[in-house]
């Protein structure tokens, strides 16, 4: 008998160190990325900045452009997700779906290029927005982050639509509730816990933004605490004060994130789909749905469509095509490098938060196996690539740092995606495992059938991801080298716009492969 608890126990143990393990150097990467900057400043924070204006004006534009733009994207979102809920005859209602998830995680550098193409100075739209419009600053800025997030809260809200349970309608059918009535009874009590989190959680990603703030800033007064991050250290290279700026948000992103967590679960960019009875509106309602409906497809394939039709034949002709493959063939190895360490660092982690002995220990642990999603992800870099500098060769060693930090970036969302099936594997199996005395190898076995829908869908997902990487490459990269994101970057900066339109239309295509072997994954999942 102690010997049969001794082998049940002993696999247990094992999976939890090497789950502990992962979790120290995770969060270890961090602390050493911010040592790494102290120590070569020769001292901490600047905290007098802490009454600049300047800083202050950064701190408000920050709050404010991710206020915004997170309560635009989930009030539009709502109209559209009820549209797909009570429409599921809707025309290309599943590839529309499919592009709400290529919509969240295109590259952002793609998103600007199609931006610009349509509203830039030069804009196929720009002369019917009056000569006063200007892409640049707190519009553009607002634009791209709403295009980026509604597609995902739409997911989120259909999603929580579908879930609304069968009873609930058929009450509402006797007790012979109206439209109003319905929509107070019976749906808002189905969005309302989805609600908080999710336009927390896209607060936290825009106030975070990086890419899109960086390209469509627009100066000093158009600025996040990212940006300002960045121009410290790239320009002035002023650590005191990047680290201030650093500590700052990831105190603010992290008291943030981890309230949310307590708030509640998202699912993250889960399948959105379901068969439950739901009332038809009337006539009246339905054109309403389909007119945003459609409103809302001619929204989204508008930048990939401007440009496309940026791309002309003698661009073609004179492109020299070698100057896109190699990139292409460095943004796919880094992808998947990056991609493969996440998942495995995913699956560890998760490990401590299974075993966990009381939800304010597992709170914890989550926070800390997603804490790089507010961590700024160009401390992580400057961090790393200070305290190595002078002890590793760059050009040796650039290309795995660059894949293990991009490993870093997108461990968040393949730990949000795999700890869900993790945890209703446990709830099923778990004690039918251990009644069976599995080593730990047919163990896995055993597991891998039930969460390999899931773990190759999470794969591409994070693969899209990895391969949008512009903040690591911008520290870890080499002239020898480029990937498709920072030839795109260069491209626009130096306005060879047809150029970068051609990049960008590459990089998209790999991404929508990407997505479509992701939705093929979740609805096997």
């Amino acid at each position: 008998m102690a010997s049969g608890r001794r082998t049940l126990n002993r696999p247990r143990h094992r999976g939890a160190t090497a789950g502990y393990a992962a979790l120290a150097a995770v969060t270890g990467v961090t602390i050493a990325a911010f040592a790494g900057l102290a120590g070569f400043a020769g001292q901490g924070p600047e905290w007098s900045l802490l009454t600049d204006p300047y800083l202050l004006a950064v701190l408000a534009f920050s709050l404010k452009q991710a206020g915004i733009s997170a309560a635009v994207s989930v009030a539009l979102a709502w109209p559209v997700a009820r549209a797909l809920y009570y429409h599921p005859a809707l025309p290309a209602r599943g590839a529309f779906l499919a592009l709400c998830l290529l919509c969240f995680v295109m590259p952002s550098l793609v998103l600007v290029t199609g931006l610009v193409a349509l509203l830039g100075h030069s804009g196929w739209l720009s002369p019917w927005l009056g000569e006063h419009w200007n892409l640049y600053g707190l519009n553009g800025i607002v634009i791209a982050h709403v295009y980026l997030n509604l597609p995902f809260a739409t997911r989120i809200l259909h999603q929580q639509l579908e879930g609304t349970p069968p009873r609930a309608w058929r009450l509402a059918r006797q007790l012979g509730l109206g439209p109003w009535q319905r929509l107070r009874v019976v749906e808002w009590p189905a969005l309302r816990p989805a609600l908080l989190p999710l336009t927390g959680f896209i607060a936290v990603l825009c106030f975070n933004s990086f890419s899109v703030v960086l390209a469509l800033g627009g100066g000093p007064r158009a600025t996040t605490l990212e940006v300002a991050l960045y121009q410290a250290l790239k320009y002035d290279f002023n650590v005191p004060e990047a680290l201030t700026l650093a500590w700052i948000q990831l105190v603010i992103a992290g008291s943030a994130f981890l309230a949310l967590t307590r708030l509640g679960e998202l699912r993250l960019l889960s399948r959105a789909g379901g068969d439950t009875p739901r009332p038809q509106p009337k006539r009246a309602m339905r054109t309403l749905h389909a007119l945003v409906y459609a409103g809302t497809c001619t929204v989204l394939l508008a930048p990939p469509l401007a440009i496309a039709l940026r791309i002309r034949p003698d661009t073609l002709m004179r492109t020299d095509w070698s100057s896109l493959l190699i990139p292409t063939g460095y943004t796919l190895g880094l992808g998947l490098a990056a991609a493969t360490a996440g998942m495995a660092l995913a699956y560890l982690v998760v490990l401590p938060v299974r075993g966990a002995a009381s939800p304010r220990a597992r709170t914890l642990l989550d926070w800390l196996a997603s804490h790089t999603l507010i961590a700024p992800a160009m401390v992580l870099s400057v961090g790393v690539y200070v305290l190595l500098i002078r002890r590793v060769s760059m050009d040796l060693w650039g290309l795995p740092l660059l894949a293990g930090l991009n490993a870093l970036v997108v461990l968040p969302y393949a730990v949000q995606r795999l700890r869900p099936r993790l945890l209703q594997y446990d709830r099923e199996y778990r004690h039918l495992v251990r009644s069976l005395d599995l080593d730990r190898i047919t163990a896995c076995r055993v597991q891998w059938p039930y969460i390999r829908p899931v773990v190759r869908a999470t794969f591409a997902l994070v693969l899209v991801l990895a391969m949008g990487d512009v903040a690591v490459f911008a520290i870890f990269g080499q002239p020898e080298w480029t990937t498709l994101p920072w030839l795109i970057y260069r491209y626009a900066s130096t306005y060879r716009l047809d150029s970068a339109a051609l990049a960008s239309l590459l990089l998209l295509a790999l991404c929508a492969l990407a997505v479509a072997l992701l939705e093929r994954g979740s609805s096997r999942a």
